[in-house]
């Protein structure tokens, strides 16, 4: 959330190296109190994507990072799977559900909470974007105070709705890469690791790398040769399970044509 485009050029020029193109969001962190203002975001994502696909359909792997997730990416896939308000083309949206063939949580998902929104705030990796630290302590428990006092019914149906949505995913049947540290003090392992095992635990190709020491969006810097083989084999993955679904569609368009 709120990255400048030096922050993702590594993983762009990853992600490049390996043969595939990018499309980057960037999110704010209000997104992560305003579901609209997500969901807005999203639907721009999605229609970004069909016209893309349309031009030539291929692979699309959802790579999420820190509270990329709570900001836009489930509102993405709700939108894909037709749970969204946001006006979209159905028919449209088929296409990216089809081409949908993997996902990659860096240092993600993490559980939000009204505290956690201020820690988040609060952060040294995020402090120094916008504020002084004096300012942002002053906002971020504003915030705090604010959601406890007038959001807080709402805020626990909204995460709620969020970790339904990324459960739900393993419908796709796309495999998942989920990256965490031991030490990363911003989002909890415990909570990563619940969230592959329950995965795995509906049946989901998972692979969980976990470090024992990597800040948080850290893991590709501290440790990029790890880093690289497991990015390479979930998109060597998700370029499969694309072929074999598309090979799939094709079967059986040409048996409703028969």
């Amino acid at each position: 959330m709120s990255s400048k485009e030096r922050y993702v050029k590594n993983y762009v020029d990853l992600y490049s190296s390996l043969g595939w193109n990018s499309l980057v969001c960037h999110s704010q962190h209000h997104n992560l109190i305003f579901p609209a203002k997500a969901a807005a975001l999203a639907a721009g994502i999605v229609n970004e994507l069909v016209e893309e696909l349309k031009a030539r359909p291929c692979p699309v792997v959802l790579a999420s990072f820190s509270g990329g997730p709570k900001a836009c990416m489930y509102k993405v896939l709700q939108i894909i799977e037709g749970k969204c308000e946001e006006r979209v083309n159905l028919g449209e949206c088929r296409l990216v559900k089809d081409c949908l063939s993997g996902y990659i949580f860096d240092s993600s998902p993490m559980d939000f909470t009204s505290n956690l929104v201020a820690r988040f705030i609060l952060h040294p990796s995020v402090l120094g974007m916008y504020f002084p630290r004096p300012l942002a302590s002053w906002i971020a428990y504003g915030i705090t105070s604010s959601l406890d006092a007038f959001f807080l019914e709402r805020f626990e149906s909204q995460r709620a709705d969020y970790w339904q949505t990324l459960y739900a995913s393993v419908s796709s049947g796309a495999p998942y890469l989920i990256l965490c540290s031991e030490d990363d003090d911003l989002a909890s392992c415990q909570t990563i690791c619940n969230f592959a095992q329950r995965l795995t635990d509906l049946g989901s190709d998972v692979k969980l790398l976990k470090w024992s020491s990597s800040s948080h969006v850290g893991h590709y810097r501290y440790h990029p040769l790890e880093y690289k083989a497991a990015v390479t084999e979930v998109l060597g993955k998700a370029a499969m399970i694309y072929s074999e679904r598309i090979g799939q569609l094709e079967w059986e368009k040409m048996g409703l044509e028969g």
